[in-house]
């Protein structure tokens, strides 16, 4: 079986050396940039990838995109985000699992490390990632722009072994990160036709809370998780807010 490693990349000169280096294990490691204005091209040449540039339309695209450029070179596909690393462990149970052919796809858990710690509360564990793909019987969903959906002619498995993710290193890459979630859906919703309700500005942030913090067991990152539960009930706050702006600006 051969496999691909492939990232997606934008201006990720800081990580993409590390993370080429951890997808050794590969048969080929193609780097999938959009057009980037630092040394991503250069850095990932060095190391050994190849690099193909296209333009960004939306990840569900991009992934497809890729897909298709290693149509008929490789069996299997391990997408990668630059942020992340492929641990040796993770790299045996791949290695072992593209064997198995009943399968079209593998997901993943993730170790999010936000701010600089581990996060295993809050949902950001497991964090189970669908992106070991056979490469035939998996694309990604064209309506989902944003948390692309993977769509498997056939059943999935899941490995043990995490990814390593380096998520959220400071404050402002996770506010950016959230405005835009938010934003994207609140137009989710308002396309939907839905129209925020009074109550959604207390109840919908209070139980977002609540689900981070209590449900999936935020409390055991004690004051980490505190923090992120109450920043995320504020985004869900938010979203509620921009989905009100958009019933407004139509009136």
């Amino acid at each position: 079986m051969t496999l691909a490693g492939v990232v997606l990349t934008r201006n990720e000169s800081a990580h993409i050396r590390d993370c080429i280096a951890s997808l050794a294990f590969a048969d080929f490691v193609l780097v999938f940039d959009s057009f980037s204005t630092d040394d991503t091209v250069v850095l990932a040449k060095q190391a050994g990838a190849e690099v193909i540039q296209h333009e960004f339309k939306d990840y569900a695209h991009q992934r497809n995109a890729a897909l298709d450029a290693v149509t008929g070179r490789a069996n299997w596909v391990l997408f990668v985000d630059a942020d992340e690393r492929v641990t040796p462990e993770l790299a045996a149970e791949v290695q072992a699992v593209i064997r198995q052919p009943d399968y079209a796809g593998w997901r993943i858990p993730r170790h999010n490390y936000i701010f600089g710690k581990l996060t295993l509360g809050a949902g950001w564990y497991p964090d189970y990632q669908t992106r070991l793909l056979r490469v035939g019987a998996a694309h990604y969903d064209p309506e989902r722009q944003v948390h692309e959906l993977v769509l498997l002619d056939g059943p999935e498995g899941t490995l043990e072994q995490p990814f390593i993710h380096y998520n959220y290193q400071n404050a402002a890459q996770f506010h950016d990160k959230q405005r835009r979630y938010s934003a994207y859906d609140a137009r989710i919703l308002y396309e939907s036709e839905i129209r925020p309700k009074p109550q959604n500005y207390i109840l919908q942030p209070w139980r977002q809370f609540w689900w981070r913090f209590v449900t999936l067991k935020g409390y055991r990152d004690g004051l980490h998780g505190l923090r992120l539960s109450v920043l995320m009930a504020w985004y869900e706050l938010r979203k509620y807010r921009l989905l009100r702006g958009l019933w407004q600006g139509k009136s």
